[in-house]
């Protein structure tokens, strides 16, 4: 499980180090920076996929993604007492994001490159510095694998074995040496990573793709944008929890079934069978907020559970009846992986919050940077950057 998460310099984050639970809720004012933590944590996962420098790219590189303030907030700023001012930089330019968790913490630094004469590529962000660590938190004994710059080390016994002198700066750690023999530090964390799992939007408008018959294969992952939503169903039902996926929809909807038929070409389609009708609903005709609710049952029950499920806002779509059932269905999911939600929603949260397995991190903003406002000093968890 993720204990910590560190960010530094991204957007209105100039330094946060947050706590991580086996369900983690981001709350927060519109406009404390809650979709900025979500994003980071996506550009934290691309460095495990190869996409970071691509994803950096596409957020408009990172000047513009780069925190815009001063590079230190004072005190005397903080008070109020002088204006927030910047003056000439007294450190490079570095955008920092980490990680710890039980077994292994990883931290990843991107800057800009020494530019290079006749190169068009001089303001493509690199990787500066990479390092996997064991335990909580980073400290040099537990350093494992470290790369800076273009070379990468890996630990053997008391010794330092080099496995690459010439990475090239666009490419992660993750990319070059993830061997299962050589380096398998390297190879089982990017293996997590890339087992982490995002959902932030699903298409319920009438031409989504959830809404239209679709060729059935056994689909343990819905797709994101759950266009495979009827053969998730199915699979639930034949290799998963069919008890809790019942329960799930009874629950929200009281007397309502969900079955999966097929045609004879092999087009899997969903039946909603609700009590009082003399027929069944087609997917075509469900309310926004129906089907949006049996696409996060089809995510949150997936018979494959990732390491780390992230739900942007769920609560979209839905009516504030179905609330108390969604935070049901996401504590259920988190008893086979770990959960991160950010919402806005009261009746959401106060249901997550109940569970005591519930870590709850509420964001604010001061001066423009985004902080964690409830979190005391001694409730922060120990976190130190590689030097």
């Amino acid at each position: 499980m993720l204990k910590t998460l560190s960010i530094e310099n991204y957007r209105s984050i100039l330094k946060l180090t947050i706590p991580l639970g086996q369900v983690t809720l981001i709350t927060g004012p519109n406009g404390s920076g809650k979709s900025n933590l979500y994003k980071a944590l996506r550009l934290l996962a691309q460095a495990g996929r190869g996409g970071v420098i691509n994803a950096l790219a596409s957020d408009g590189g990172l000047d513009s993604v780069f925190w815009a303030g001063p590079e230190t907030l004072s005190a005397r700023m903080r008070r109020g007492e002088v204006p927030v001012q910047g003056g000439p930089r007294q450190k490079v330019k570095r955008l920092r994001l980490g990680f710890a968790g039980e077994d292994y913490g990883y931290a990843i630094s991107l800057g800009l490159p020494e530019p290079v004469p006749r190169s068009v590529f001089n303001l493509d962000p690199e990787i500066k510095r990479e390092c996997i660590w064991h335990s909580e938190y980073y400290r040099p004994a537990s350093l494992l694998v470290d790369r800076n710059g273009p070379m990468v080390r890996v630990r053997d016994g008391r010794q330092w074995q080099v496995v690459a002198q010439h990475l090239p700066g666009f490419d992660s750690l993750f990319d070059q040496v993830a061997d299962v023999q050589a380096t398998p530090e390297v190879f089982l964390l990017r293996e997590k990573i890339r087992r982490w799992r995002f959902y932030d939007h699903f298409r319920t408008d009438s031409d989504a793709p959830a809404r239209r018959p679709q060729l059935g294969t056994r689909t343990p992952v819905l797709h994101h944008d759950g266009r495979d939503l009827a053969a998730a169903i199915q699979t639930i039902r034949e290799i998963g929890d069919e008890a809790a996926l019942d329960e799930a929809i009874g629950y929200a909807f009281p007397g309502a079934r969900l079955e999966v038929q097929r045609h004879d070409d092999g087009r899997f389609f969903l039946e909603f069978m609700q009590e009082g009708l003399l027929r069944p609903l087609s997917v075509a005709e469900l309310s926004d907020g129906t089907l949006r609710y049996i696409l996060w049952v089809a995510a949150l029950l997936t018979p494959r559970p990732p390491e780390l499920m992230v739900l942007n806002e769920p609560e979209t779509s839905l009516h504030p009846d179905l609330l108390l059932a969604l935070g049901r269905l996401i504590l259920k999911a988190s008893e086979s992986c770990q959960v991160w939600v950010v919402s806005h929603a009261p009746r959401l949260i106060a249901t997550l919050e109940a569970d005591d397995n519930c870590c709850s991190v509420c964001l604010d903003k001061e001066l423009g940077e985004t902080c964690a406002a409830k979190l005391g000093q001694f409730d922060l968890p120990a976190w130190h950057w590689p030097d």
